[in-house]
């Protein structure tokens, strides 16, 4: 028995948005599983054409055979990587319209991200688009597990506890904000950006104790992740990879569940 539900708000054109997780199929939803199993087509998000999409990657073992046998068509969707907004602009309203037209033609229409849609994903900005020009497209969006807080179960490491606060740095490129926020809070979480390891460690000396422990991921969610566990005083920067996933430090650290 299906669970997906029918059209709200009266509208009568469906789009999901499904958080894929970081990278195990396992750890998608049931809601997920769901809307893959009963949608019509798949869009999934990719840097470059004929670069297979991570999104995709995560959620095709659980339904190839649907693929196989024509039971729902997978597109994919390009987002270049590149910093100019206009251009940007330009491929969001284009890649909207595309999954609109799916809609319109009264598919039900799946869009895949990894992680969950509402950390950094490409689907905020398609979301801005469909919203304000597709309204009669119902659109839904599925949590899926973020990269952080499943690196956190696998490091067994509590991220935040009682009145501790957390913060989350996309990029470390602007480093004087990177001060101010690790000087601030007890737990840092740093996604994807080795450029700035040195720098960012140094930084954490000076505003963290010795013993603060620090985690440290190198191709989270993929078959070669390899998770670092170590304390702040122990990290020899010329023996740890310039190039990370994901690096959280902990200002205490309680290594088991309470």
């Amino acid at each position: 028995m299906t669970m997906m539900h029918g059209n709200n708000n009266n509208k009568s054109h469906k789009l999901y948005c499904i958080g894929c997780g970081p990278g195990d199929p396992m750890l998608l939803t049931l809601k997920a599983l769901d809307v893959l199993n009963h949608c019509d087509v798949i869009f999934a998000p990719t840097s470059r054409e004929g670069r297979e999409s991570m999104a995709l990657s995560i959620v095709k073992p659980l339904i190839e055979s649907r693929i196989r046998d024509g039971q729902v068509e997978v597109k994919s969707l390009v987002f270049p990587m590149v910093k100019d907004r206009s251009r940007l602009a330009d491929v969001w309203r284009s890649n909207a319209d595309e999954m609109a037209k799916a809609c319109l033609s009264g598919k039900v229409v799946a869009y895949l991200c990894v992680g969950d849609p509402s950390l950094y994903s490409t689907f905020a900005y398609m979301y801005r688009e469909l919203s304000s020009r597709y309204t009669e497209i119902d659109v839904e969006i599925v949590p899926g597990i973020a990269s952080f807080t499943s690196f956190a179960s696998q490091a067994k490491m509590n991220l935040v506890e009682g009145e501790q606060i957390m913060a989350i740095v996309p990029a470390c490129y602007d480093l004087e904000r990177v001060k101010k926020i690790v000087s601030s809070c007890d737990t840092v979480v740093f996604m994807k950006d080795g450029r700035y390891f040195d720098d960012v460690i140094r930084i954490i000396r000076e505003h963290m104790p010795d013993d603060a422990y620090v985690a440290i991921a190198q191709d989270i969610g993929s078959e070669g992740q390899v998770i670092k566990m170590t304390r702040l005083k122990d990290i020899d920067t010329s023996k740890v990879s310039k190039y990370f996933s994901m690096m959280v430090v902990k200002r205490e650290h309680h290594s088991k569940q309470q």
